[in-house]
């Protein structure tokens, strides 16, 4: 059965639940980095320390659900620049032995800021072995919660 269009539009008394510059939403959104392939200082081998690998990231971060939809500013967001330029920064910051724990620093600066609930850190190492298109690690990390005192 199909519905009158009367019934599907909203009736002009039930006003606008576009929110409004400065208000602040309860939900979340995503904002995340797919495929970022930088050199890496990776690695427990000799081999591997020898000389930089590749390292493809994959960042999804569900943050606090801002005013950027409806401001239309940079700075009501996480902004995706930052989160590449700060982690090329902590790719090139040393060298790291497991992907796990270059992906638990990856996680660690993303939670750094308050708006990010839960972060989701892929990190792959791309030539590790023949025939295989990579290896590497997932984790996800929510955000801590203190306890009220």
């Amino acid at each position: 059965m199909t519905r009158p269009l009367e019934a599907m539009a909203p009736h002009p008394a039930a006003g606008n639940d576009s929110p409004r510059p400065g208000e602040r939403l309860d939900g979340q959104r995503h904002i995340f980095v797919r495929d970022l392939v930088l050199s890496c200082n990776i690695g427990v081998y000799r081999h591997e320390r020898d000389a930089p690998q590749r390292v493809r990231l994959n960042i999804d971060l569900a943050i606090a659900d801002d005013t950027a939809g409806a401001t239309d500013r940079l700075d009501d967001t996480v902004s995706y620049e930052g989160i590449v330029d700060r982690a090329r920064a902590t790719v090139d910051a040393r060298h790291y032995n497991l992907v796990e724990t270059l992906a638990e620093a990856l996680a660690a600066m993303c939670l750094d800021d308050p708006r990010v609930r839960v972060a989701r850190i892929r990190v792959e190492k791309l030539d590790v072995f023949a025939n295989t298109g990579a290896v590497g690690v997932e984790i996800e990390r929510p955000r801590k919660v203190r306890p009220e005192k």
